[in-house]
């Protein structure tokens, strides 16, 4: 009997070696800090636009139009979501086509497994959930068109605007993130890198922008009549939270609580920093007094421009960033909206748009092998040049045809009337200030 149980013993031991590995290999193994700071950075990313963005521009308005922005930002987060639920995430992440992607993973299928009732892990990013990659790629949807708000703040409809955000995610945002990041032209094809958004949410959003303020024309009086910020402090708040939120930005793109994580995270902030600062500089050089302002779109202009480059570059690539920042954004924003006389009402184009492209170059120019397997030089630097001019000219065309439409049939702009007296009262029945 005693040996009949040994033997018992032994059989279930053996069992037990040989099932164990088969079982550990069923199960995907969860990364829980990679995961961790996924999720992190997701929260940041939105923290951007919520309230970030919304309060950077919301105290660049006119106070009779400070409601209005925020409320265009949190229509955009509701309608970016819902479309990235219903076909944007697949059209972006699905499928091997060159410009767009597929129908393969609507309203998130997939995400839970092919029977729909267990956790699918992400074939981006090693043991992170799939749930996950798609939250943190959503928040990119979600600034992205919010960022055109600036270009067009004080004087459109909330309707066309709403109209517009929906054909342009559509027409621009979900090819672009296909093209560059889900395994499409610019990419794959091409060779063209962007680490966290120059291409595709800078420079898209930033030359849209720019079309769709030409089109809709300037605000009444623009050029004419005074119009200040009505609240740097919100202006200053907005930025500091946008500056915090750019590390989920930059550092999570990452996708890894890793080395390259952290030195994303190093070079973001010296990019921001000496951005800010030179910017501030070259107005105590030219007016005398360097403003708060200046010192909030320096730093913008900062991480603008190292977006596409925080995972190439190192530390002293980082400080070129932040430097070019301070400089070339400033001209275009100071000078080149001067002599050209457009109203790009909150400076989308000078910062985003110019920020974006400065970055995109300056990457092909001062990626470090060493730091994510990209060598700059004179080849990169031909596949960045590139993709700046595939960007620039489908983003001013897509954008034209969606803001005629809209013109032809809703109309663009708000009666003049509702405009003079604002559109807070007027598209929103509320106002920011009662007293």
């Amino acid at each position: 009997m005693k040996k009949c149980n040994l033997t018992l013993l032994a059989a279930f031991a053996l069992l037990a070696a040989t099932t164990a590995p088969a079982l550990a290999e069923e199960a995907p193994a969860l990364n829980s800090g990679d995961t961790a700071w996924m999720m992190t950075s997701t929260a940041l990313v939105l923290f951007m636009t919520l309230p970030g963005l919304a309060l950077f521009y919301g105290g660049l308005v006119r106070r009779k139009n400070v409601l209005s922005v925020l409320a265009q930002c949190l229509g955009i987060a509701g309608l970016a979501t819902i479309m990235w639920w219903a076909f944007g995430y697949s059209l972006s992440f699905s499928g091997e086509g060159k410009f767009i992607g597929d129908l393969g993973a609507v309203f998130f299928k997939g995400l839970y497994g092919p029977e729909g009732n267990d956790i699918a892990f992400s074939s981006k990013l090693a043991g992170v959930p799939d749930s996950v990659f798609a939250m943190f790629q959503l928040t990119f949807a979600i600034i992205t068109p919010a960022l055109i708000v600036g270009a067009i703040a004080e004087r459109m409809k909330y309707t066309a605007l709403m109209s517009f955000v929906a054909g342009w995610l559509v027409l621009v945002y979900f090819p672009f993130a296909h093209m560059v990041w889900g395994g499409g032209f610019i990419g794959k094809t091409l060779g063209a890198i962007d680490f966290a958004g120059g291409l595709v949410v800078h420079m898209s959003s930033g030359y849209s922008a720019l079309v769709l303020a030409l089109i809709l024309g300037p605000r009444l009086g623009y050029g004419r009549e005074p119009m200040p910020p009505h609240s740097l402090v919100l202006c200053m708040v907005g930025t500091s939270i946008l500056w915090v939120g750019w590390y989920g930005f930059n550092a999570g793109s990452a996708g890894a609580a890793n080395g390259l994580a952290g030195s994303a995270f190093l070079t973001t902030t010296l990019a921001a920093a000496i951005g800010g600062f030179v910017w501030a500089l070259l107005e105590f050089l030219t007016k005398k007094q360097p403003s708060v302002l200046g010192f909030c779109s320096g730093i913008v202009a900062g991480l603008v421009v190292i977006t596409p480059a925080a995972g190439f570059v190192n530390a002293n690539g980082a400080v070129l960033c932040g430097i070019a920042a301070g400089v070339v954004p400033y001209f275009a924003v100071v000078f080149l909206k001067r002599k050209l006389g457009y109203d790009d009402a909150l400076d989308t184009f000078g910062v985003h748009a110019v920020g974006g492209t400065v970055g995109t170059i300056l990457t092909g120019l001062l990626a470090v092998e060493g730091i994510n397997g990209q060598a700059g030089g004179a080849a990169l630097l031909m596949k960045q040049l590139a993709s700046v001019g595939i960007v620039v000219v489908w983003s001013v065309v897509a954008t034209a045809i969606l803001a005629y439409a809209i013109k032809a049939t809703i109309g663009l702009r708000p009666a003049e009337d509702v405009e003079r007296q604002g559109l807070d009262i007027n598209e929103h029945g509320e106002e920011g200030y009662t007293a």
